[in-house]
């Protein structure tokens, strides 16, 4: 079983940035493909970026491409998710997800996650 704990949101002006953080614990992290994602109210939870187990690639939502950067420190069992340039659009519950066995083609799909952390709220606003 694992277990992930977000941290790292908060409120921030427009352009701004933000670094999340994801720990995990109850795994061996670098077997796990790992994602985040985020939901904002009334609407479907969406993908942000993933990176497969190992580092070995990384993958963004057009909306976040070369604004956002995925990274893992395996050493430390944690993800990370670097926001530049943030946009009021940008504002939800951000989510931190691992999957063990998800194949490349399900990366972006919520339900095939195995496991989810609690989410930590980003706000991007004057």
């Amino acid at each position: 079983q694992v277990q992930l704990v977000e941290s790292g949101g908060g409120l921030v002006q427009p352009g701004g940035s933000l670094r999340l953080s994801c720990a995990a614990s109850g795994g061996t992290f670098s077997t796990y493909t790992m994602a985040w994602f985020r939901q904002a109210p009334g609407t479907e939870r969406e993908f942000v970026a993933a990176t497969r187990r190992n580092g070995a690639s990384t993958h963004y939502a057009d909306s976040v491409k070369g604004r956002f950067t995925i990274s893992r420190d395996n050493a430390k069992n944690t993800v990370y998710l670097q926001m530049n340039s943030l946009k009021p659009e940008d504002t939800a519950v951000y989510y931190c997800a691992a999957d063990r066995g998800i194949i490349l083609s399900s990366i972006r799909v919520p339900h095939q996650y195995d496991y989810w952390g609690q989410g930590t709220q980003v706000t991007v606003s004057s």
